[in-house]
């Protein structure tokens, strides 16, 4: 298994350089990933957890990550995809992509918070249908040599686009979520599966749900890894965590591999940059030795 970090752009860190900082310390430590998030007003739970504070742009942050590190993939977890139009999305990707040598992984999901996507907007009810058109929308500009699409939101022909994304056939969409919609949609669509805050024991047979969806679609469910983020806090009743000290946190990150977990995503859940970053030591000093063969290469 895999072990990504979150660079905390949502938690109203006041130094923003200190997030790339973060990135690069993470790179050294051996890291996998680094992950970025996604919401443009603070409201709802953004603003219960930062006020006013600080939440920044993630494709801007890592776009400069990418300028600073030479390895670390770079994952936005996720990425609001209503709130962005698929064919300047596919730009600003398939340029991040080129620039950082192939390794960004584009999270999407449809989001949840209807009065900061109708500001946006969006229509909240078609918020599914918009997602699903978007992606085929990205992977047809990014893999064809003369992209056309004639859709419900977007439609085109008869234009080149370019940069065409370094990877091959696309830059990899991993789908975000817990519904049951969001399973689907990553056994149709994903390049992967990422979800937030559910126990081992509840992942298992959501994996099994997503392998026979898979299977429905004829997909190979191995084609379609699945990821989840976590944070190193206490449990509650709504959400998993991976615990707050160094054993429970190893036992934890223990039971998501062998449920079949090809990439754990951890935030340090603080607005302290200086806490983050001894956070992220203590999992390169306790966590990484579980999992030798995570380190990239």
């Amino acid at each position: 298994m895999r072990i990504g970090f979150s660079l905390l752009n949502n938690w109203g860190i006041e130094d923003a350089r200190a997030l790339v900082g973060l990135a690069t310390r993470a790179e050294e430590l051996g890291f996998d990933s680094v992950w970025v998030h996604d919401h443009v007003f603070n409201v709802g739970h953004v603003f219960d957890r930062i006020g006013g504070r600080p939440y920044y742009e993630p494709l801007t942050l890592l776009t400069f990550v990418a300028a600073r590190t030479q390895r670390v993939r770079l994952g936005t977890s996720v990425l609001v995809l209503p709130y962005h139009n698929p064919i300047r999305l596919a730009k600003t990707a398939a340029t991040l992509d080129v620039l950082s040598g192939g390794r960004l992984i584009l999270g999407v999901g449809v989001g949840a918070i209807e009065q900061e996507m109708q500001a946006m907007g969006c229509s909240f009810k078609e918020r599914g249908a918009f997602t699903d058109e978007a992606i085929a929308v990205m992977r047809a500009l990014w893999a064809e040599e003369d992209p056309r699409f004639d859709g419900k939101y977007s439609q085109f022909a008869g234009m080149k686009f370019s940069p065409k994304s370094l990877q091959k056939p696309s830059i990899p969409v991993v789908i975000g979520g817990v519904s049951r919609a969001a399973i689907r949609r990553a056994a149709r669509l994903g390049d992967g599966w990422q979800p937030l805050g559910l126990s081992p024991e509840a992942l298992a047979p959501a994996i099994a749900s997503l392998r026979q969806e898979a299977l429905a679609c004829g997909r190979d469910a191995a084609k379609i890894p699945v990821s989840i983020a976590m944070s190193l806090a206490a449990s509650t009743p709504r959400r998993y965590a991976l615990g707050t000290r160094a054993d429970e946190i190893v036992r934890s990150a223990q039971a998501f591999a062998g449920v079949g977990v090809d990439t754990l995503v951890i935030s340090a859940n603080t607005s302290d940059a200086d806490e983050a970053r001894t956070a992220l030591q203590m999992l390169a000093r306790e966590v990484l030795p579980a999992f030798p063969s995570q380190r990239a290469t």
